[in-house]
């Protein structure tokens, strides 16, 4: 997997980290954070899944009801939401593959976390956005436009197809923790 630590840490940017990655390394490095997270996620029941741990700096400032902003997110909810930024990453990644132009807006669609009480139900989420994200790299001609760019959020770095695809990774790689805190709380308390 990305070690995104020097990113996060502003010793170089996302376009720097993801210089040398190709198509076929995102496959790679897809695989990896969806395995990496069911690995977390095996000894995990039912109850793991609605668990709602104590998380005092809970803050979600896109949250869609304003109840919702300092809520402690249950697993269900982490894996829903990670695997939607995934996909939005790469369907946006897929655009600019294909040499449409940068259009600073939202592709999401994340489906509402309270349906999701089960282990399986995570798995089986987790497994199609795995699919979802690999088949958005089909999408990408053979010799993808990787010189159609934009400006990062950081206003410095350029990014192409391949930096898009990978923020997604980026974000799921930043809830890696939460699940482990999540899991180990859940698992204190059976």
């Amino acid at each position: 997997m990305l070690d995104f630590t020097p990113v996060r840490n502003k010793e170089m940017t996302i376009t720097e980290l993801t210089a040398d990655l190709t198509p076929t390394d995102l496959h790679t490095l897809t695989n990896e954070m969806v395995d990496t997270v069911h690995q977390m996620i095996e000894d995990c029941t039912d109850a793991d899944v609605v668990f709602v741990p104590d998380d005092p700096e809970a803050n979600d400032t896109f949250a869609a009801n304003e109840a919702d902003i300092h809520i402690s997110w249950t697993l269900g909810h982490v894996i829903v939401h990670l695997t939607a930024s995934s996909e939005e990453s790469a369907a946006l990644a897929a655009e600019l593959a294909r040499g449409v132009p940068h259009q600073p807006r939202r592709s999401r669609s994340e489906i509402a976390w309270q349906t999701v009480t089960t282990i399986d139900h995570c798995r089986h989420r987790l497994e199609e956005s795995r699919r979802m994200c690999l088949a958005s790299l089909d999408m990408w001609p053979n010799d993808p436009y990787l010189d159609n760019t934009f400006t990062g959020r950081d206003g410095t770095s350029q990014v192409n197809a391949i930096t898009r695809f990978v923020y997604g990774l980026s974000h799921a790689d930043s809830h890696l923790g939460q699940i482990a805190k999540i899991i180990e709380q859940a698992q204190s308390a059976r």
